[in-house]
C-alpha cells in the first residue's frame, strides 16, 4: 500500500492523523512481501553492480576445468576474489536505497575457499554503515567456517534502526593470500512489490483497503475538503517543473488552505475496526519539488476506544502551500514471523575451581559458583555468548584467555570450541580447545592490541550443538519458614501431608499507566493481573497538571488513583519536577529567580498537601544528572530543598532519585551521596533502565556500586528494545533476573507493556491487537516461576518446614480432617515462624 503527498509551492512534510473521539496512536510499517535486494545476486551479468576491495575479482561461468576444477554450487556461475593482501578484502555492493528502518533482513550466501587455510577459516558477512559526520561503524551478520572441498552456506540476519548515509553489504574473512569464491547472495525481506513504471506500489488488494477510491480512479468520490477546496488533476506544470501521477491516470489536490489543518479528508467509521493495527504508507516532496523526488513515509495507529465517528486527514503545510495526494491505502497491518534464535539458560554443576591456566598465572584460587550458561537452538556454529569488552581492554598489553566450556551431548568425532574477538571488523582468534567427550574442558589462549579500537566483542563459538559456559552465580529472594502447627487436634495431623502454595508474589512489579491507556479494556485487565504496581505516564507530572499558570488539571490524576484504589495497586508518583529544560512547559522557563521560587513551592504545597499519604514513593526531581535547569537559576541548594520540603509535607513517601544510563555502570556520577551530605532526605535510587543488549554482570556490578550506599533500588522505568521479540525476551529476562537476585533491588517498574503505548519502539510485551508475544510469554513464565509451591508432611513437633518467597499463601492438610489455611511470608533475615491454629 503507498500514499504520495507534495507540496506544490513549497515543502513541509504533510502528515497523516485520525480525528477520534477516542484515542489512537502513529507509528512506522509497511505492507509487505518476501524479495531480495541484492542485484545480480547470482552473478549470471558478471561483476555488475559488484565491487571489490583493493583486490581482483572475476566470473567463472561453470566449466570444471576453468579453476581447478570447482564447479557451481547453483549450475550457473560464480565469483573469485583474488589477490587478498588483508582478511577484510572482498566483495561488496552499496544497498543503500534498498533498505528500510525496523525491517528485518535475512541473509544466504554459498560459499567456499582456495588456498592454503586453517581449520578455523571463516567467511563472515558485515554491513558497513557510513554517516552524514564522517564517521562509520560495522554490523556483523553471519559467519560460515569454510573450506576448499565443499561450498558453505553461510546465514544471518539483521535490522537498522535508522539508515545511515550509506549501507554497503560485504563478504569477507578467509586468511589473507587465499581466494575467497562466492556462488549466490540472496538478502531478503518483506519489502514491497514493483508495480507500473519504477515506482513502488503495494501488494493489496482494493478489498483489503479501508479507504474508498483510494487512487482517485473515481475522481473525487468519497474524498471531501477540510476547510479547503479539493481538485482532481491530471498534471500540474509551471516554469521549473511539471508534476505527473505517480500512478494512474490523476491525482487529488487540496488548494486555497487558509489555516495549516485544511486538507484532504474521508470518513472511515464504517470500515475501522477497533482493536486492529492499521498500516499506513506515503511519501512526501523534498526541496525542490518535483515529479521525481518523492520522499516515502510511513506509520500505524490503532483505536482502543469505541469511536463515533472516524475521520482520516491530510494537514501539515503552511497556509497557502497545496498539498498533492497521489493515492492513499490504508489496511491490517501484517504480522511478521521471526525465526527462533539461539536460546540461553544457566544451569549448575560447572567445576567450583577456576580453570588451571588461571590459577597459576592469576594466583585465583577461590571458588566459582558452579554456574553456567547453556545455549541451544544453535543452527550455525558461529552462534553462542558475546559480550563486549571495549572498556576494559587497553593497548600492547597481552591478555589471557581462560574459561571452562563443554558440548551439550555427545557428537560423533571431536568438536572445536573457539574463543573470538571482532575488533573492529577484524577477527582475533582468543583460544580454543578440541572437546570429544562431555566432560569440562579448559579452554586457553591470548590476545594483544596495537592500536585503539572502537569496538570489541568477544564471542564463544564453534561446535556444531549447544555451547556451555560458565557464568557469575545468582542470589534469590527466598526466607525460611517454619510452619508451627497448635490447637487441640494437633497430634492428630502429625504425618499428614502438606501442601503450600503461594498465591501472590510481595516482591513489586510494576507498570506505567497513562489515563487513555484505560480506554482498551484488554489492557486494563492484564495489568490487574498482573501488576501489583503503577506509575503515572504523564498525569502528575507538572507539564500537565499545570500546563498554563494557575490553571490546574488534577482530574486526571485523581482518575488513576481511584482505578489503582479500586485494584489494590500501590502508586509511584512521578514526578514532582524534571530538571531538563525541554520537559519545563515554557510558562516556567519565562520566570525570574523569585518568581521561580515561588514557583516551585507552590508546585511543592499544592501537590503534596492535595495527594498526603496517597502515593508511597515521589521522584522528586526527574534526570538531575541530565539536566541543570532549576540548579542553573536557584543555586546548588535547591536540590537538597525540594527533598527537605516534600519530605515535610509528605512525610510518609519515599523520596527517591530517578535518572537513565545508570545501569550500565558508566556513570561516575551516578549517586545520591552529594545530596545526602547536604541533608537531603533521599529514601531511594530510581533507575529508569530503557535498556538494550543488556549485559547481566555489568548490570549487577552496576547494582553493587550503587548499593554501597544501603539505600534500596528500583528500577523505575524498565523497557527492553529488540526488533526480534525472542531476542527481546531473552534480553528481558537478563536484567529481570538480575535485578531480582539483587539484595538491593526493591521492586521493578516496567515502562510500559502494549505495543503503541510505549516510549520506544520493539519494547512492547504484547501487540497492539492483544496478542502476547514472546517477551511477555517470558515475563509471565518468570512471575510463576517466582511463586513458590512446597508439599510434604508434617513432622511429630507439628512442624513443617519450606523456603519460600515473600508474599501470600494458603496450605492445605489432607487427612481425616481436611483443612485450608492462609499465611503472610513478609521480608527478612531470619527464619519466620508462622503460628497456625487447627
Amino acid at each position: 500500500m503507498g500514499m504520495w503527498v507534495i507540496s506544490h509551492s513549497q515543502n513541509n512534510p504533510s502528515i497523516m492523523i485520525l480525528e477520534d473521539l477516542a484515542a489512537s496512536e502513529s507509528g512506522v510499517t509497511h505492507d509487505s512481501l518476501w524479495a531480495n535486494i541484492i542485484t545480480n545476486h547470482d552473478f549470471s551479468e558478471g561483476l555488475s553492480f559488484w565491487h571489490t576491495n583493493c583486490c581482483q575479482g572475476y566470473v567463472i561461468t561453470g566449466e570444471p576445468d576453468v579453476f581447478q576444477g570447482v564447479k557451481p554450487n547453483s549450475g550457473k556461475c560464480y565469483a573469485v576474489i583474488s589477490n587478498r593482501m588483508q582478511c577484510w578484502q572482498g566483495l561488496e555492493q552499496d544497498i543503500t536505497d534498498k533498505v528500510s528502518p525496523h525491517s528485518t533482513y535475512s541473509v544466504t550466501a554459498y560459499v567456499r575457499v582456495s588456498g592454503p587455510i586453517s581449520e578455523h577459516d571463516n567467511v563472515q558477512a558485515t554491513l558497513r554503515l557510513e554517516y552524514s559526520d564522517g564517521k562509520t561503524s560495522y554490523l556483523f551478520v553471519g559467519r560460515s567456517l569454510v573450506s576448499n572441498d565443499i561450498w558453505e552456506k553461510l546465514e544471518g540476519s539483521f535490522s537498522l534502526e535508522i539508515i545511515p548515509k550509506r549501507v554497503v553489504f560485504y563478504l569477507e574473512g578467509p586468511s589473507p593470500g587465499v581466494d575467497l569464491l562466492v556462488d549466490s547472495v540472496l538478502v531478503t525481506s518483506f519489502s514491497l512489490n514493483k508495480c507500473k513504471g519504477t515506482h513502488m506500489m503495494p501488494a493489496t488488494s482494493e478489498d483489503e483497503c479501508i479507504i474508498q477510491n483510494p487512487r482517485f480512479e473515481d475522481a473525487l468520490n468519497h474524498w471531501s475538503g477540510r476547510g479547503c477546496k479539493i481538485l482532481l488533476n491530471n498534471s500540474i506544470s509551471d516554469a521549473n517543473r511539471n508534476i505527473a501521477p505517480l500512478n494512474g491516470k490523476a491525482f487529488a489536490s487540496a488548494v486555497e488552505r487558509r489555516e495549516s489543518w485544511n486538507g484532504i479528508q474521508q470518513d472511515i467509521t464504517s470500515r475501522v475496526k477497533r482493536k486492529v493495527k492499521y498500516e499506513v504508507v506515503f511519501n512526501v516532496s523534498r526541496e525542490p519539488a518535483s515529479d521525481q523526488e518523492w520522499m516515502k513515509l510511513h506509520g500505524k495507529f490503532l483505536l482502543s476506544n469505541v469511536a463515533s465517528k472516524v475521520i482520516v486527514f491530510l494537514e501539515g503545510p503552511p497556509p497557502g502551500v497545496d498539498i498533492l495526494v497521489d493515492s492513499l491505502v490504508i489496511k491490517e497491518a501484517g504480522k511478521l514471523h521471526l525465526s527462533h534464535p539461539p536460546f540461553m539458560s544457566v544451569g549448575s554443576g560447572s567445576p567450583l575451581l577456576y580453570p588451571p591456566i588461571a590459577r597459576d598465572s592469576l594466583g585465583l584460587h577461590g571458588q566459582l559458583s558452579g554456574r553456567y550458561i547453556r545455549v541451544t537452538n544453535r543452527t550455525q556454529t558461529w552462534m553462542g555468548p558475546a559480550q563486549t569488552i571495549t572498556d576494559k581492554l587497553k593497548m600492547h598489553i597481552t591478555y589471557q584467555v581462560s574459561a571452562w566450556v563443554r558440548i551439550g551431548y555427545r557428537q560423533s568425532g571431536s568438536q572445536n570450541i573457539n574463543v573470538a574477538l571482532d575488533v573492529d571488523g577484524q577477527w582475533i582468534n582468543g583460544g580454543q580447545a578440541e572437546v570429544h567427550d562431555e566432560r569440562w574442558h579448559e579452554i586457553m589462549g591470548s590476545f594483544r592490541l596495537e592500536k585503539q579500537p572502537s569496538k570489541v566483542n568477544i564471542h564463544v563459538q564453534g561446535p556444531s550443538a549447544g555451547v556451555d559456559l560458565m557464568i557469575a552465580g545468582l542470589q534469590i529472594r527466598k526466607r525460611d519458614v517454619v510452619l508451627k502447627l497448635s490447637g487441640a487436634n494437633v497430634c492428630n495431623v502429625a504425618g499428614a501431608s502438606i501442601k503450600v502454595t503461594q498465591r501472590h508474589n510481595s516482591f513489586p512489579f510494576g507498570s506505567s499507566l497513562c489515563l487513555t491507556d484505560l480506554e482498551n479494556d484488554d489492557l486494563a485487565d492484564f495489568f490487574v493481573k498482573n501488576f501489583n504496581w503503577a506509575v503515572f505516564g504523564n498525569e502528575l507530572k507538572w507539564y500537565w497538571t499545570e500546563s498554563q499558570k494557575g490553571k490546574f488539571n488534577y482530574n486526571d490524576a485523581d482518575e488513576l488513583i481511584r482505578f489503582c484504589n479500586k485494584h489494590g495497586k500501590q502508586m509511584r508518583g512521578h514526578c514532582i519536577f524534571w530538571e531538563v529544560e525541554g520537559s519545563v512547559q515554557p510558562w516556567v522557563q519565562s520566570l525570574n529567580r523569585n518568581e521561580l521560587m515561588e514557583a516551585v513551592q507552590n508546585r511543592l504545597t499544592g501537590l503534596l498537601s492535595r495527594y498526603k499519604g496517597k502515593f508511597r514513593h515521589y521522584d522528586v526531581n526527574n534526570e538531575m544528572l541530565h539536566g541543570s535547569f532549576f540548579k542553573d537559576r536557584l543555586g546548588n541548594d535547591i536540590h537538597s530543598y525540594m527533598f527537605k520540603t516534600a519530605h515535610q509535607l509528605d512525610p510518609s513517601a519515599t523520596l527517591f532519585v530517578n535518572d537513565y544510563n545508570v545501569e550500565d555502570g558508566c556513570d561516575g556520577k551516578s549517586s545520591p551521596r552529594d545530596l545526602q551530605e547536604q541533608g537531603a532526605p533521599v529514601g531511594g535510587i530510581g533507575l529508569q533502565g530503557h535498556i538494550s543488549n543488556p549485559i547481566g554482570h555489568v548490570i549487577c556490578a552496576a547494582l553493587d556500586k550503587l548499593a554501597i550506599l544501603g539505600l534500596p533500588i528500583w528500577f523505575t522505568e524498565l523497557d527492553v528494545s529488540a526488533v526480534n521479540e525472542h531476542v527481546r525476551a531473552d534480553d528481558l529476562e537478563v536484567v529481570l533476573r538480575e535485578a531480582f537476585a539483587h539484595s538491593s533491588v526493591e521492586g521493578i517498574v516496567l515502562w510500559g507493556f502494549w505495543e503503541l503505548l510505549m516510549f520506544r519502539d520493539n519494547a512492547h510485551l504484547i501487540d497492539a491487537e492483544g496478542r502476547i508475544n514472546e517477551a511477555g510469554k517470558r515475563y509471565l513464565a518468570l512471575m510463576k516461576e517466582w511463586l513458590t509451591q512446597a508439599e510434604g508432611y508434617i513432622d511429630q513437633q507439628g512442624e513443617f518446614r519450606f523456603r519460600g518467597f515473600h508474599g501470600a499463601y494458603t496450605l492445605e492438610i489432607s487427612g481425616s480432617k481436611s483443612l485450608s489455611k492462609t499465611f503472610i511470608v513478609e521480608k527478612g533475615d531470619h527464619p519466620l515462624q508462622v503460628q497456625i491454629s487447627i
